[in-house]
């Protein structure tokens, strides 16, 4: 379902109307779309007369979301038992928030207190009675427009202009749509009509990238290595890559879009060692492979076709399992 219903939007308002005080959060690691949907939450709660705080654990490393980290605390402080609330979008665990309840606070955790869950992601399983999560949705900002539609009425220029720029970036600048997308368009149609400008909204996403990402993006393509006759490329990232050309601007949807492009191939995942124990991941697929059903394995969830993870290991250690999962599947 990508329209959601009267019910739902009554649901989310019940839930509003119930409490005094929100933090409003996303996943750790935000995209655009996680971004946008915080922020448009925000404009609801806003419209509807109740006091929030914007959460996020960052870091901040995508270049295109980078004006938005000065709305955007790293720790709770609006925090009262009993009258505070958690709106938690883009994500359905509280495990993926990060740490942003501060250690001493009476409320330390969002499980501790009444939370409302908004995501489209396939591999969320909420972890509250309360909650809007619509798989087939191509963005989370896309639920939270309705909601405010539904709620408050026609967009205003801000919110309009931000909820598109969410929509976009999570639907690769309307790329990744498949067939019967025609309420997708629709409604960036009316988003459009509150005075948003599509082309200022993909020079945002796509310019002001720091010439180190380019140089990164040439050795992440010269390191690809294909498998399964060619349908799956993986490539990697080191520690000794993060200190030399730094961590600003990283551009991997460049790569995942590269490496798509080429004949045969139907998955792509890159690695990136975070610590000396540590990696994150990121599979992309095209059509008919699952990459979430991998992501899972490590930790990670996602969409069918996008999906990420963090977990424990080097590069070494983690290639040869990330292979025997992609068995059978290609």
């Amino acid at each position: 379902m990508r329209i959601i219903t009267d019910q739902q939007a009554q649901q989310f308002k019940d839930f509003v109307s119930s409490y005094d005080h929100f933090i409003v959060v996303g996943h750790k690691e935000p995209d655009g779309d996680c971004i946008a949907s915080s922020l448009g939450v925000a404009a609801i709660l806003k419209q509807l007369g109740k006091p929030y705080q914007l959460l996020s654990a960052g870091p901040f490393k995508r270049t295109e979301i980078k004006p938005y980290e000065k709305f955007f605390a790293k720790q709770a402080t609006l925090l009262q038992t009993g009258k505070t609330a958690c709106i938690i979008v883009d994500c359905g665990e509280f495990k993926r928030i990060g740490e942003v309840f501060p250690p001493e606070a009476l409320i330390t955790d969002a499980s501790q207190i009444p939370t409302f869950f908004v995501d489209h992601h396939k591999t969320s399983t909420p972890e509250s009675e309360t909650s809007i999560i619509e798989p087939d949705s191509p963005a989370t900002s896309y639920l939270v427009q309705q909601l405010y539609e539904k709620l408050i009425g026609p967009l205003d220029l801000e919110t309009a202009a931000i909820l598109f720029f969410g929509l976009s970036t999570d639907t690769g600048y309307f790329r990744f749509l498949e067939k019967n997308s025609s309420d997708i368009f629709m409604a960036a149609a009316r988003l459009v009509e509150a005075g948003v400008s599509p082309r200022a909204t993909y020079d945002s996403m796509t310019s002001g990238k720091p010439f180190s990402t380019r140089k990164l993006l040439g050795i992440m393509l010269d390191r690809a290595t294909q498998y399964f006759d060619g349908k799956l490329i993986v490539t990697y990232e080191t520690m000794e890559d993060t200190r030399r050309w730094g961590t600003e601007g990283r551009d991997s949807d460049s790569l995942y879009q590269l490496l798509l492009s080429c004949t045969s191939v139907e998955a792509v995942v890159f690695i990136r060692q975070e610590t000396e124990q540590s990696c994150t991941m990121g599979l992309r697929s095209r059509d008919e492979v699952d990459v979430s059903a991998v992501a899972t394995v490590f930790g990670g969830g996602g969409h069918k076709n996008a999906s990420g993870g963090s977990t424990a290991g080097t590069i070494e250690e983690l290639l040869p399992k990330i292979l025997k999962e992609f068995e059978g599947k290609l």
